[in-house]
């Protein structure tokens, strides 16, 4: 099994270094995914999307240790929070950094996540380099709550999909989202 996911993951690292997309299953919803640092392959995911909705858009990363790569200065409350998640977070912050321009909206922000997913976690690790992640269906569309409910145009307009099999047991709802301020101001956006 392990010699399996990891040839599934090698395949889809592949991808994304070429500047592709990739359908992939994450801790809550199957995302669509490429390399954060990559312009061009985030383009491809709003034109997929039909959407420029910046703020749609998160990172994930494979542990907490690496967060503090995407911003040039973390709230003291976000290791906190992260630590004690016992749901799917995502916290946006201030004072994004490291990654593609176009994934940052006009406040600077950014969306970051740190799946328990091992598929997941798998895969940003091998690929090192933050992976983009937004849900899997067209702007304003219902979020599909697996992968028979993601629709054809998605599924056909990704570079990769990766094996159903790897979904595992996903939330299938979308994460926690808080946002933080520079000056330590909390806000729930989705509980």
């Amino acid at each position: 099994m392990q010699d399996k996911m990891q040839e599934e993951i090698d395949r889809a690292v592949e991808v994304l270094r070429r500047g592709g997309t990739i359908l992939y299953p994450t801790d809550t919803v199957w995302g669509i995914g490429c390399d954060a640092t990559n312009a061009e392959a985030v383009a491809a995911i709003y034109a997929l999307k039909r959407s420029e909705n910046k703020k749609g858009m998160i990172v994930l990363t494979d542990k907490i240790d690496n967060v503090a790569r995407y911003y040039r200065k973390i709230p003291a409350i976000a290791w906190d929070l992260l630590e004690v998640a016992d749901k799917p977070l995502t916290l946006i912050m201030p004072g994004a950094a490291g990654v593609a321009a176009n994934l940052i909206p006009e406040e600077g922000t950014l969306a970051v996540r740190v799946p328990d997913h091992e598929f997941c976690r798998r895969l940003i690790r091998r690929f090192g380099r933050p992976i983009v992640s937004t849900s899997a269906n067209i702007s304003g569309e219902t979020t599909p709550k697996g992968f028979g409910d993601i629709d054809r145009r998605i599924v056909d307009g990704t570079d990769f999909t990766v094996d159903p099999h790897y979904e595992g047991q996903p939330t299938r709802k979308p994460s926690s989202i808080i946002m933080l301020g520079e000056d330590g101001e909390v806000k729930i956006i989705r509980e």
